[in-house]
């Protein structure tokens, strides 16, 4: 394997949802020196702290997860601060890393890189063939620069630097706000709260008819951990584009999507809510589809193993136990 049980790997952005599934499975896969540091510990937006902590604790492995995050209002209220914050994230670990002598780097990017009419299922050669969407373009730009840092470090210094685009992600450690979090979480929290006051009604956003594929928390930590362990696009066999070129980065997802329609109607069967659903079409739609090719990854071994029904019943738990933390909490 291309990381040892012995390695130091450090996983920036541990906290956050994928961060935190990432541990978790590097922890139960046996590796003994995983290296978490929090928000306070590390500050990835400040320079300076991340190249002097990289120095002081020498990994020898690297996991970039973290990331300033959120939905479609999220990213157009706060435009510049997507951009912005995440460059700097990006720019700060991945550089510092190589700068400290780090052996391997995974960078979490994201699928709302691809054009807004991409070909579907999207292909990894579909980057930079077309327009954005509009309502994510400022953390889609951040995500791809992230993307050619991590292959211009490779094509110029060997610097072994992988990236993973992994589709929408749900599961332990979401976000549940209620107008900065991502469809599937804010739809849990809607009906949730709407089953727990007896509304008749609940409102959800644009038509219903965006295909969308969703990816367990649980799946993308798997899927990381069999990365750092078999692929380095510095190898002969390392997955190739259509020009013969090696990959800079591989999608993650289950291949699979649906409508936000039925995943609407699937989130109120989960939590139980009875009533009917309103659809507000004056609210953006966002990408009309976007599904993922997993076959690269699935050609070298893994696919995902949690389907979204048993997924959908673990996430509203964990919603439920978060609300309940949050009430302790005062």
């Amino acid at each position: 394997m291309l990381i040892a049980e012995s390695d130091r790997i450090a996983v920036c952005g541990a906290g956050g949802m994928a961060g935190s599934a990432i541990t978790r499975r590097l922890l139960r896969r046996g590796y003994r020196q995983v290296l978490p540091p929090a928000r306070a510990e590390l500050d990835c937006l400040d320079r300076a702290a991340v190249k002097t902590w990289m120095h002081q604790h020498q990994p020898d492995v690297v996991v970039l997860a973290a990331a300033r995050v959120g939905g479609i209002q999220a990213n157009n209220d706060h435009p510049a601060d997507f951009l912005l914050d995440n460059l700097k994230i990006q720019t700060h670990v991945i550089e510092s890393a190589w700068q400290a002598g780090v052996r391997r780097l995974l960078f979490l990017g994201s699928s709302c890189i691809y054009p807004k009419f991409a070909a579907q299922p999207i292909r990894e050669e579909a980057l930079l063939t077309g327009a954005l969407e509009p309502t994510n373009e400022w953390y889609a730009i951040a995500k791809i620069s992230g993307i050619k840092l991590c292959e211009a470090l490779r094509r110029q210094h060997g610097f072994d630097a992988i990236s993973l685009m992994p589709t929408n992600l749900y599961g332990t450690g979401d976000n549940y706000h209620p107008t900065n979090s991502h469809v599937l979480p804010a739809l849990l929290r809607r009906f949730h709260e709407a089953k727990t006051q007896g509304d008749s009604m609940v409102t959800c956003w644009g038509s219903g008819t965006p295909l969308r594929e969703f990816l367990h928390a649980d799946d993308l930590g798997d899927a990381c951990v069999f990365a750092l362990e078999n692929w380095s696009a510095l190898a002969d066999d390392a997955p190739r584009n259509a020009a013969g070129e090696p990959l800079a980065f591989l999608n993650v997802g289950t291949g699979v999507d649906l409508s936000i329609r039925a995943l609407a109607e699937q989130v109120a069967a989960t939590v139980g809510f009875e009533g009917s659903i309103h659809w507000d079409t004056s609210k953006p739609d966002g990408t009309p589809k976007k599904q993922l090719n997993v076959e690269r990854l699935q050609a070298m071994g893994w696919r995902a193993r949690i389907p979204l029904k048993e997924g959908l019943g673990l996430a509203y738990e964990d919603f439920k136990a978060a609300l309940a933390e949050q009430r302790l909490r005062g």
